[in-house]
Formats: C-alpha cells, structure tokens, sequence
C-alpha cells in the first residue's frame, strides 16, 4: 500500500531536514521527500499543522515482564508507545526475576518478536537481582542481547563496585545508564537544598 503525507513539518536531523514537504511511502519504504507531491492510488493524509518525524526511540520504558505483568507487559507497553511514534524502546530491569542472565534477555526478545508493537531492547542489571551487592555478568548480558546496563531506580552505593562496572561496561562497548542518587544524603527531602528551601522551611 502507498501512503502520501502532505503538508507536515518534516524533521530529520540526521538529514539536515526541517520544513514542510510532504512524503511518499511505497510499500513501505520512504520513496520522495518533496514540495506538491502526488501519488495516483495513495492514501492521503493531510498533516498541516503536525509533525513528520523518524520513529522515535524510549531509553527508558517499564514493560515489566516477566513478573509483574499486572502493572505493564511487553504487549501493552508496546502498543501505547507504537501509539506515540515510538518505533524502539530500551525496557529496563524492575522485573522479577530482574534482567541479570541471559535467560531473561531471550524470554524478551522472543516475547517482544511475537506480541511486540515495535522493537523491544532489553537492559540488563548492573548488579544482580538490583541488589547492588555482586556485579552482573555486564558481557554476558551484552552476548545475549542487552544494549545497556541499569539498576533502574535503585543507585549503585557501593562506589567501588560501581567503579569496577564502569570499567568492564566500557571494556565490553556497552552503556551505563545508572540512577544518581546519594541514599545518605536524600533522607526524607523534598527538593534540592537551598535559598528556596530555606526560605520555607524544609
């Protein structure tokens, strides 16, 4: 089937590209990009006043499956980010069991084959189980699919432990996303410390 946008603001920044053009898919495939286009048994939209844009991508989504799939699962976490023009998501590891082996990477990459709406990238565990007291195995879960290592909402507070998984992610070619947060310093706050907070009372 070919589809014709017209009227959107296209961007690209890979390209270089933002202004209106309109654009020709065939069979999927981006065939034209250009000003006054027309395609003879394309199905039209008319995108004045909204965006053109390449699939965008989510570094940080809950799919939450295996586990906890009353909360999210890889369908319908899938589908609601196809919904937005999300065409790849980064799921983290807040599952049970957590993203530390192997076993779990396959069980979502397969899942996210049959029951995905778009491409599904697993990140593993920086430490296991998110327990931040033993490192993963950070190359194996690269081997397996994983494109990023993560204890998702929890810090690394051991720095020496953190130090050694910046190394060895970086040896193996794989990203740390890690969450920066000092628990011994957090306590109960609210906001950041400083004239505002001060000002009224916290």
């Amino acid at each position: 089937m070919n589809l014709l946008i017209k009227n959107g603001r296209v961007i690209d920044p890979s390209q270089g590209i933002d202004e209106q053009l309109d654009v020709l898919v065939v069979d999927g495939v981006i065939k034209e990009l250009g000003k006054g286009l027309s395609a003879s048994g394309a199905e039209t939209i008319d995108a004045s006043g909204k965006y053109v844009v390449p699939g965008l991508i989510d570094m940080h989504v809950h799919l939450r499956d295996p586990g906890l799939e009353y909360k999210e699962d890889i369908a319908s976490g899938t589908k609601a980010a196809a919904s937005g023009g999300f065409t790849s998501v980064c799921c983290m590891p807040n599952t049970s069991p957590a993203i530390d082996n192997k076993v779990v990477v396959s069980y979502i990459i397969n899942k996210a084959k049959a029951e995905g709406f778009c491409n599904v990238f697993p990140v593993g565990t920086i430490t296991s189980s998110m327990n931040g007291e033993k490192m993963s195995g950070i190359g194996g879960l690269k081997d397996a699919g994983c494109v990023a290592v993560s204890d998702d909402g929890r810090p690394v507070n051991n720095p020496e432990l953190m130090r050694r998984a910046l190394e060895y992610a970086r040896g193996v070619g794989i990203m740390v996303i890690t969450h920066a947060e000092e628990l011994a310093l957090v306590g109960e706050g609210v906001m950041n410390e400083g004239f505002t907070s001060t000002e009224i009372g916290l």
